[in-house]
């Protein structure tokens, strides 16, 4: 028998909040093991804050191949996102798609694309879409026509990477909060990735790092008014008793509509958060015996 934080409402705030971006940097696990480890996931403890396995579209022959050979698989879907990476080509993502739909081991979830004059076309696909933003007039530009895409019954959410990468500066609190507060006033729903390893603001190895339990706060604070400046001080917290007041203390209500806008978050390590909360008590006890 489980028992519950004492707060059991706030099972849904974390639900299906991680996804597994193994594959990708800086984590570049074989597709073989994260594909293993995955379905390991699934079948696991985490089950109920796990999102879907991340993959290139390039991968999906793969993918299928791998799936197919786990009996696991056969009675629980691998459930997968579909990622076309910034600046990559389109084409891959559509015969993705078509290759997976007749494979039953395989669910796939969603599409993600970086912004391109030409993003509108995964639409066709008739998938959830994710679509990575930039900075600046460029960031603004995407989200007006994730918006747009929006009010014509598309599902399409917004995406903007917090960890940094070799082409990519790490965003500081007032970039990230500009992109939470260019969401909310738009009424999407978004995503991030890269970066969230931990669940208070802090430095990594000597690289800064954002704290999930920040972005849910902050998220929160920017849907009930609060400006950029604002928003970006809340991702400046770095006393972690502070922060889990803050989230104990929303109600049903609150945790909705802050799930409705912050969707999920793609991460490398999809335990060095999860792990994290557990140790907070912000996660059901494990099912024992």
């Amino acid at each position: 028998m489980s028992r519950s934080t004492g707060f059991p409402h706030h099972a849904r705030l974390f639900e299906h909040l991680v996804d597994d971006a193994a594959v990708f940097p800086p984590g570049l696990a074989p597709m073989d093991v994260a594909v293993r480890d995955h379905v390991d996931f699934q079948d696991g403890p985490y089950a109920a804050q796990l999102g879907p396995l991340l993959v290139p579209a390039t991968a999906a022959a793969e993918v299928a191949a791998l799936a197919a050979r786990d009996p696991r698989a056969a009675r629980s879907p691998l459930r997968v996102g579909l990622v076309v990476r910034p600046g990559g080509s389109l084409e891959p993502l559509t015969d993705a798609v078509h290759l997976l739909r007749d494979e039953p081991a395989v669910h796939v979830g969603s599409v993600e694309v970086g912004w391109s004059p030409d993003w509108r076309q995964v639409l066709e696909l008739g998938l959830p879409v994710v679509v990575e933003v930039g900075r600046g007039a460029a960031q603004a530009q995407g989200l007006d026509e994730i918006a747009e895409a929006g009010t014509r019954g598309a599902g399409v959410r917004a995406k903007f990477r917090t960890g940094q990468t070799p082409t990519w500066p790490w965003p500081d609190e007032a970039a990230l909060a500009e992109f939470l507060h260019a969401t909310v006033v738009r009424g999407l729903a978004f995503k991030l990735t890269g970066g969230l390893h931990h669940v208070v603001r802090g430095d990594d190895g000597g690289e800064p790092m954002h704290g999930l339990l920040n972005v849910l706060v902050a998220t929160h604070d920017a849907l009930e008014g609060a400006g950029t400046a604002h928003v970006a001080r809340t991702l400046e917290v770095t006393d972690v008793e502070h922060l889990v007041g803050r989230l104990t203390a929303l109600d049903t209500e609150d945790i909705e509509r802050l799930r409705a806008s912050f969707t999920g978050f793609g991460c490398c390590g999809v335990l060095d958060p999860l792990t994290e909360l557990e140790a907070l008590g912000l996660l059901p006890e494990r099912t024992t015996a």
